[in-house]
């Protein structure tokens, strides 16, 4: 399993701005769409494509469009949701799929309560967002759900992740395919509550509200 962390300025000024818990909603939002963005650009560094030759307005030349059968960006509901934008934008052409998960604030397990994907991922990239990689339970179960569909390399984006989170990701599923996971940071621990640590709190409270 590759773990990469996106080491830049702008990345590091808009998770600060995201970590303080004096920012409202409606900016929280938009820099987490902003933020994604960068982050997705280091994630789709091996995105497949393939050879194609075009006519510029002054010769013919060879480029590279996107392969076949396309990418699919897979947020884990709900709090992936607000990562979807930042994503499809530097992947318009890719399908989404959706994985509705929660979990369990006392066991800290995960459960599935909802999904939409193709039957057969077979030869698919796929990128699950989701904001915090915390124990790694709903990662490893996500990535797991992948798998059994036929996909074989995932990737996935998240603003956040713990030690304790990224250890159980690469054991559990990190020999299995080929894994990669691309953070904004990497924090130092998980509290007594499953919480990340300095973190930025509850992801999809921050973005919608406590409904």
């Amino acid at each position: 399993m590759r773990t990469i962390v996106v080491d830049h300025p702008l990345v590091a000024h808009k998770l600060t701005v995201l970590r303080d818990e004096a920012t409202p909603s409606p900016t929280f939002r938009l820099l987490v769409d902003e933020l994604v963005t960068l982050l997705a650009y280091e994630a789709t560094r091996d995105v497949r494509v393939v050879d194609r030759e075009i006519r510029t307005p002054v010769a013919e030349t060879r480029g590279a469009h996107l392969a076949s059968p396309p990418p699919i960006v897979v947020p884990i509901l709900r709090a992936g949701l607000g990562m979807l934008d930042g994503m499809s934008r530097l992947l318009p052409k890719a399908e989404v799929g959706f994985l509705g998960m929660v979990r369990n604030e006392i066991t800290l397990e995960a459960t599935t309560y909802a999904n939409r994907l193709p039957d057969d991922l077979t030869g698919r990239q796929c990128f699950l967002i989701d904001p915090m990689l915390a124990t790694g339970g709903t990662l490893i179960m996500a990535i797991e759900y992948l798998l059994a569909k036929g996909a074989d390399d995932v990737t996935a984006v998240c603003l956040l992740a713990a030690p304790e989170g990224l250890a159980a990701v690469e054991e559990a599923v990190g020999h299995r395919a080929e894994v990669t996971v691309v953070v904004a940071a990497v924090d130092d621990h998980l509290d007594e509550h499953g919480y990340i640590v300095p973190g930025l709190g509850d992801a999809g409270d921050r973005l919608y509200g406590v409904v």
